[in-house]
């Protein structure tokens, strides 16, 4: 679950006023195996606790067609069949959510894109026989294709898409427009910020209007060996950076607070003010475009790539990150 800013409502009544002030509760609504669970109808049983529980907003994986039954490695972006359900099953978990004034958050994979079929180099860099029939041009010379350098860091093992490229951006701000007028979705999660330009998804928030949004910028925390330093003022810096270059239209996931947190539970509660006596994440610069959490998908669940001590959990209710 993440939170942006340092409180949440229970009515629907309030929710203009709660985006208004950088106040609203945003549930994750999977994890990395929810795709084994026929999802879309499990998920939509539960949209009544779900909202009584006060959430706002509910992120649910990618939508469309991918290369992995996970949804992260997207191929024909307008088929909404994936491994979560059919399309019929989407739009009416979409619907009852409508019904329960929960927002459904898409989770927006576009930093990169696999081919139906090889061009350049041999690579599936091409999109034949699909809608966003893309040739190479639309895929970053430095992952096989023919387009410009990246505007980002690279997602290794698959076509990187080319947003410095004109057409590319006015189908993906298309794409985007379907999603948010035609298939129902009100909020955005942007997948691997850090692999393009911020300027772009200001561009996209611009064309596609979300309600909401958040970008994962994660990069790594300072660290001396396997050490967390006290100081994260320069990690907390780069996401701030990223929500300014987004035109402040988007949030940011708060890793820095992350990180100080799981050494802070371990008996390090001093990690808990910065040097100005502020909470050390995003939050303490900028809590109405921070959103805090404990774990994701990829930091948690069954990948653990950066778990939060679960033992620890319910002692994070107990840590006030108010001045």
């Amino acid at each position: 679950m993440g939170f942006l800013g340092n409180d949440h409502d229970d009515g629907v009544q309030q929710t203009q006023i709660v985006i208004r002030n950088g106040r609203e509760v945003l549930l994750q609504a999977f994890n990395w195996e929810s795709r084994k669970h026929d999802w879309w109808r499990n998920l939509e049983r539960k949209v009544p606790d779900i909202a009584k529980s006060g959430i706002t907003s509910a992120w649910l994986p990618p939508a469309t067609n991918s290369f992995s039954p996970e949804g992260y490695l997207p191929q024909n972006l307008y088929s909404l069949n994936s491994s979560y359900g059919s399309e019929s099953s989407l739009k009416a978990l979409l619907n009852k959510m409508k019904q329960y004034n929960i927002r459904p958050m898409a989770d927006i994979v576009i930093n990169h894109r696999v081919g139906t079929t090889k061009g350049h180099g041999g690579m599936y860099n091409r999109y034949d026989g699909i809608p966003i029939s893309w040739d190479e041009r639309a895929v970053t010379s430095c992952t096989g294709g023919r387009g410009n350098r990246s505007t980002g860091d690279n997602f290794n093992g698959v076509p990187n898409i080319d947003h410095t490229q004109d057409f590319v951006r006015k189908d993906i701000i298309g794409w985007l427009k379907w999603l948010r007028h035609n298939v129902g979705f009100q909020d955005f999660r942007f997948d691997f910020a850090r692999g393009y330009s911020a300027k772009y998804v200001k561009e996209y928030i611009e064309g596609a209007k979300p309600i909401f949004s958040v970008g994962e910028y994660w990069d790594s925390c300072n660290y001396k060996g396997t050490y967390l330093d006290y100081n994260q003022d320069s990690h907390r810096q780069r996401i701030i950076n990223w929500i300014d270059g987004t035109g402040q239209l988007s949030t940011a996931f708060d890793f820095t607070t992350k990180g100080i947190l799981q050494e802070a539970v371990k008996g390090q509660l001093w990690r808990l003010r910065d040097a100005q006596g502020k909470p050390p994440g995003v939050i303490g610069w900028w809590p109405s475009r921070a959103v805090t959490f404990l774990d994701n998908h990829d930091t948690g669940s069954t990948q653990g790539h950066w778990p939060f001590p679960s033992h620890h959990v319910m002692e994070v209710w107990n840590i006030s990150l108010v001045n």
